[in-house]
């Protein structure tokens, strides 16, 4: 399991306040608070630096490679994070194959001992921005746009070109087809066809979401458990090779080198799917929050090993989740069971390609102070305690006061 430790980096002061610092990312991994309380900035840290490790093992560069001309802090810039550092910043990073501290300036990789098998993970960051590829005619014309949005633009492109025909979305009952001969998106129903541009912001958000969701899910079981191992010593080095080359070239930026590097890695064989999404929620109405949320939990049960990492402000996609945990354990409790109608009727509710044990599941809250602190649960049931049904709360407050005012008339 790979975690991540965080002290005094952009709006993270101290940090997770249990387990020494060290946040566990799990199956599922969700992070809630107050915008600009640092939910991203965890995000984006924990994408960062798991591609980092993907490409020590890949041997892109060596670990003395991040430790001379801030290049470490210049990886982080893919994020636009390189000006979150100061003089006490703390990160560590422990994955599968290597370990990695940072301190005040001070770079220190180790490679762990006793491994023998590294899983090449497909690593998706997908930006809270992303409803404008969908409501912007010629997206790929635009310049000066965030980086880690170009990457998703690309991967968003090419499933839209993969797709044979159109496709059912698991929300508004609508459909979704891309047209290559005028290079057009279309949304419909049994009551409309319009253009994706033309569409609701809910479906321009939702779309590019699920489409490079689901196209790197199917790209992935198609060359299920073909590792990084797999691939022949020969096309190691050729790639070896091309690797080299692009770290030679003195014309080429940081950012235009991860990029050139993650375009080159598709040669490499994925064996799973981290999958980094902002605000899941964003433009959705209650009951398509949820398809979408149990959408992309069942992408992420197909693939061994894989993880989805959400942020968010909703505090549906706690209850969602919730519910599918809870659903697991009463399809857990009927197993055996020649009884088949509680567990039809459970699957109903949620699918069981949603459902998931509580074990698989952390949520984690961030203050406006910079502290993080796991969100307590009872029986594995994510606890209702939390900050976003504490504001849901508070406009309650807010209405009974009115209401006091006006008995005082």
């Amino acid at each position: 399991m790979a975690k991540v430790k965080i002290q005094y980096f952009g709006p993270i002061e101290e940090g997770f306040q249990d387990n020494s610092g060290w946040l566990e990312f799990k199956d599922i991994t969700v992070f809630v608070g107050n915008q600009g309380s640092g939910k991203s900035t965890v995000a984006k840290v924990f994408s960062t630096l798991t591609w980092i490790e993907k490409a020590l093992v890949r041997e892109d560069f060596k670990p003395n490679y991040l430790k001379s001309y801030n290049r470490f802090k210049k990886q982080l810039s893919y994020q636009n994070l390189e000006n979150y550092f100061n003089e006490n910043t703390l990160i560590d990073y422990e994955g599968e194959f290597y370990e990695i501290k940072y301190r005040g300036g001070d770079l220190e990789i180790c490679k762990k001992e006793n491994t023998t098998q590294y899983r090449f993970p497909k690593i998706m960051y997908i930006p809270a921005e992303r409803n404008f590829v969908s409501a912007v005619d010629k997206p790929t014309l635009l310049k000066r746009l965030p980086t880690a949005l170009y990457t998703f633009l690309d991967e968003y492109e090419e499933a839209k070109q993969s797709l044979g025909q159109s496709i059912d979305l698991p929300i508004g009952n609508a459909r979704f087809e891309y047209r290559k001969q005028n290079k057009a998106s279309y949304i419909s129903s049994e009551r409309f066809k319009l253009k994706l541009l033309e569409a609701s912001s809910g479906f321009q958000s939702f779309v590019p979401l699920f489409l490079v969701t689901q196209f790197l899910t199917q790209s992935i079981i198609q060359r299920q458990d073909q590792t990084f191992q797999d691939t022949s010593i020969d096309e190691k080095h050729r790639i070896q090779r091309e690797i080299e080359s692009i770290y030679s070239n003195p014309n080429l930026s940081e950012e235009v080198r991860k990029l050139s590097l993650e375009r080159l890695s598709e040669r490499f064989r994925y064996a799973s799917l981290v999958n980094i999404v902002e605000e899941p929620e964003q433009n959705l109405f209650p009951d398509s929050q949820r398809n979408m949320l149990y959408s992309l939990m069942e992408f992420r049960q197909q693939i061994t090993d894989s993880k989805l990492v959400l942020t968010t402000h909703s505090p549906y996609i706690i209850n969602y989740l919730s519910i599918a945990i809870k659903a697991k354990n009463l399809t857990d409790k009927m197993a055996g069971s020649l009884n088949e109608a509680p567990r039809e009727r459970v699957g109903e509710i949620v699918p069981e390609s949603a459902q998931v044990r509580p074990d698989q599941v952390v949520i984690y809250q961030l203050t406006d102070q910079g502290t993080i602190h796991k969100l307590p649960d009872f029986e594995g049931i994510p606890s209702d305690n939390n900050y976003l049904n504490e504001n849901l709360e508070k406009s309650n407050i807010l209405y009974d006061q009115l209401l006091e005012i006006e008995d005082e008339l």
